[in-house]
């Protein structure tokens, strides 16, 4: 019971994401390797329980997906980024100048 209660927040957060998408399908995830196995069984399962299409998750790291979630928003950018590691303070700050207000979602905890 939960997990099912942490892959519907997952869900939830990931359709969040998925209105503000204009010009694209799907959701695009970065980031960590960690937690790449646990965001591709989220992505899969919101693909069969929602409709929208599955989420694309790729890995890469925790600093390669944040670098990515902040170089800005548009269709060649990520929409979330998955991390094991908290943003520095600095990082954060920056990142929310270039796309917006950024939210954190703890999972696992």
């Amino acid at each position: 019971m939960y997990f099912v209660k942490k892959l519907v927040s997952i869900a939830a957060v990931t359709a969040l994401s998925a209105t503000t998408l204009a010009a694209r399908d799907q959701v695009h995830i970065a980031g960590s390797s960690t937690v790449l196995p646990y965001a591709s069984i989220v992505a899969e399962a919101f693909g069969e329980n929602f409709d929208f299409p599955t989420p694309i998750v790729e890995g890469g790291g925790s600093g390669a997906g944040r670098k990515r979630m902040c170089e800005g928003v548009g269709l060649n950018t990520i929409d979330i980024a998955n991390s094991s590691s908290l943003m520095k303070e600095e990082q954060w700050g920056t990142c929310q100048e270039t796309v917006g207000k950024i939210t954190e979602v703890r999972i696992g905890y």
